[in-house]
């Protein structure tokens, strides 16, 4: 027929893959796979209304793309609204818009990775009902919602983790920065935390700059200066690194 023997060029997608892992060899997260959550997460009111956070989604782009550059093959769980066009080709992406469509793919990607990292902002609330129809303005009544807690993913994904797998959680704090980041350090189980603080020398959110500090299951903390967040996740990444070898 033609379709085999010796002569028959490859699939592209075969060709693409073995060019890759070549180029990838010798990278210190060469045959690693590795998962990022990015971006906000949408929580509905009525069909045109939600509940969501400024989010842009760009600390979690820049560490996945710097994951890749270091070797690991990455897939990106994107919240909405993520602006994608500084993101490499070669990594996958996954939509999402709910926290709990995010805790779904969290939990699959989790299955079959090595490497996850929480960047996205979660919604920590999300309404008890959602109204099938568009709730309509009443003038002279406001509104009131019921709204429950939605599922803390880093929290499942550090109960199922598992030894080999490393597991990092951000906090954005704008009180008692380090306490309550060290007690979401134990309570998830996460090989470290990275911590953001809002304030106004650090407006986090849509920014191309952020000022971090990495505190792993140690206790140890590290400090680092206001920087492009290209250089935050090379920080970040380079941590990774470290507790994969």
């Amino acid at each position: 027929s033609g379709l085999t023997g010796a002569g028959r060029m490859s699939e592209p997608e075969t060709i693409v893959a073995f060019v890759e892992n070549h180029f990838s060899a010798g990278k210190p997260l060469s045959g690693k796979n590795a998962v990022v959550t990015a971006g906000p997460t949408f929580e509905a009111i009525d069909p045109v209304r939600f509940i969501g956070n400024h989010s842009s989604g760009k600390m979690g782009i820049a560490i996945a793309n710097e994951l890749m550059n270091k070797g690991a093959a990455v897939t990106l769980i994107a919240g909405p609204g993520v602006k994608l066009s500084t993101l490499s080709t070669h990594i996958k992406v996954v939509n999402t818009v709910s926290a709990d469509d995010m805790l779904k793919a969290a939990l699959t990607q989790m299955q079959k990775t090595d490497i996850m990292v929480m960047a996205a902002a979660v919604a920590d609330f999300t309404p008890k009902e959602v109204a099938s129809q568009k709730i309509k303005k009443n003038k002279d009544a406001g509104l009131s919602l019921d709204l429950i807690p939605t599922t803390d993913i880093a929290k499942e994904l550090g109960g199922i983790k598992n030894k080999n797998q490393v597991l990092v959680g951000f906090a954005l704090e704008t009180n008692n920065q380090f306490e309550n980041a060290k007690k979401k350090l134990k309570n998830k189980n996460l090989d470290f935390i990275v911590l953001n603080s809002l304030d106004q020398s650090n407006n986090v959110f849509n920014s191309d700059n952020n000022k971090i500090t990495i505190i792993d299951s140690n206790e140890t903390v590290t400090v680092f200066e206001m920087k492009p967040k290209t250089e935050v996740a090379a920080d970040i990444v380079d941590k990774i690194i470290t507790l994969v070898r």
